[in-house]
C-alpha cells in the first residue's frame, strides 16, 4: 500500500489491499478483507466492505458506502449519495448477516448520483443508472435506466452518450465517437470496428 494515498483523517482495517495509485480521501473508512484496485478514487466519507472487491480504475463519489455483498468491476463510477443495500427486507431487531443478497457492477457502469440500488440485482457494462433512480431488477449492458423504479429509455455508448436507432436496421450509432452496435435478442452488441 505504499503507492496510494491515504488521507490522515481515514480508517484503513487489517488485511486489506490498495492498488498503487488509488487516493482515498478525508473520513473514509475501508473495513478488512476488502480489496481495492489501481487507479481508483474514493471521495469523502466513503464506507467499503468487510469483504468487497473494487476493480481498477473506479470513481466512488462522496457519501456512498460500498457494503460486503457488493463487487465492482473495472472502469465502475458511483456518483455522490448514491445507495447500495444489501438485504431485502431489514429490520433493526432481526439479525440478517447470512442473508446478503449479491449485486455486481460490471465494467464500465455509471451509476448517477442520489440513485439506490437494490440488492440482488446485476449493473451491466457500460449501462448508465440516472440520478435520483431506484433499480429494482438487473438492468442490460448498454442500457439507460430512469425512475422510480427504474425502467429502460434507450441505450447508451461506451462513451456515455445517448445512442441513435438507425432507420429501419437493428443498428444503433453514437453520433459522438462514431461508435456502433447491434440488437441481437434484445441484447445490445458492440460492433467491433474492422482491423485496417
Amino acid at each position: 500500500m505504499n503507492d496510494c494515498f491515504i488521507h490522515e483523517s481515514s480508517y484503513v482495517d487489517e488485511n486489506v489491499e490498495i492498488g498503487e495509485g488509488t487516493k482515498i480521501w478525508h473520513f473514509s473508512h475501508i473495513l478488512k478483507n476488502t480489496k481495492i484496485g489501481q487507479g481508483c478514487n474514493i471521495g469523502q466519507n466513503v464506507v467499503i466492505g468487510p469483504d468487497v472487491k473494487i476493480g481498477n480504475q473506479c470513481k466512488i463519489q462522496n457519501n456512498v458506502s460500498v457494503y460486503k455483498g457488493v463487487e465492482l468491476e473495472d472502469d465502475v463510477f458511483c456518483g455522490p449519495s448514491m445507495v447500495f443495500t444489501n438485504v431485502i427486507n431489514p429490520r433493526a431487531f432481526v439479525e440478517r448477516k447470512t442473508e446478503f443478497k449479491k449485486t455486481v457492477v460490471h465494467r464500465g457502469a455509471s451509476i448517477g448520483a442520489n440513485a439506490t440500488i437494490v440488492c440482488g440485482n446485476t449493473i451491466g457494462c457500460y449501462s448508465f443508472i440516472g440520478a435520483g433512480s431506484v433499480v429494482t431488477k438487473d438492468v442490460p449492458d448498454y442500457a439507460l435506466v430512469i425512475g422510480v423504479p427504474a425502467v429502460q429509455k434507450g441505450w447508451i455508448c461506451k462513451c456515455g452518450e445517448k445512442l441513435k436507432k438507425m432507420e429501419g436496421r437493428l443498428v444503433f450509432i453514437c453520433e459522438s465517437c462514431g461508435h456502433s452496435y447491434r440488437s441481437e435478442n434484445d441484447k445490445l452488441i458492440y460492433n467491433e470496428p474492422e482491423n485496417r
